[in-house]
């Protein structure tokens, strides 16, 4: 069925390629903080695997938000790993198992990546695309991102 949002067919389709990308980057970054939750050691090892947990349970919630919101353009949703893989724009590290500030370093660099990169892709939304409600849904997803890199931070400090 059609999808009659005040949005075009073409436009629907930026932002459906654009929020695939979104995600790939959010799973990316899901996949990275479950690798350090199940791998974490040392002095601060429940603390910390404490701290990976929530963090990947509250990616749960975006990458699930993001996924929806595609479905809501009238598109399906990529959902493998290779289709992941191919669009992310996080640095995955196979075959390597950082210390504890490595872990902490390589996710407050990516979460703040994440946070440049939603920047444009919501001038892209709001602009370009003219879809207010993705715009608004990158912009909550910013603020998260900013906080999980201010709690990274404060570790690394």
């Amino acid at each position: 069925m059609k999808i009659k949002i005040g949005i075009s067919e073409v436009k629907l389709q930026k932002c459906v390629d654009l929020l695939s990308v979104v995600l790939a980057d959010e799973m990316a970054l899901y996949i990275k903080t479950r690798k350090f939750h199940w791998n974490v050691t040392g002095e601060s090892f429940m603390e910390l695997h404490k701290l990976f947990e929530r963090q990947y349970t509250e990616l749960e919630k975006v990458i699930d938000e993001v996924a929806e919101r595609i479905n809501k353009l009238g598109s399906k949703t990529i959902g493998t790993m290779k289709e992941f893989s191919s669009l992310t724009r996080i640095e995955e590290h196979p075959n390597k198992y950082p210390t504890q500030k490595n872990m902490l370093a390589e996710l407050l660099a990516d979460h703040e990546l994440l946070t440049l990169e939603l920047r444009k892709d919501i001038a892209i939304c709001a602009d370009e695309i003219e879809d207010a409600g993705t715009a608004d849904m990158l912009t909550k997803m910013i603020q998260q991102h900013e906080s999980e890199a201010w709690i990274l931070r404060r570790y690394l400090e």
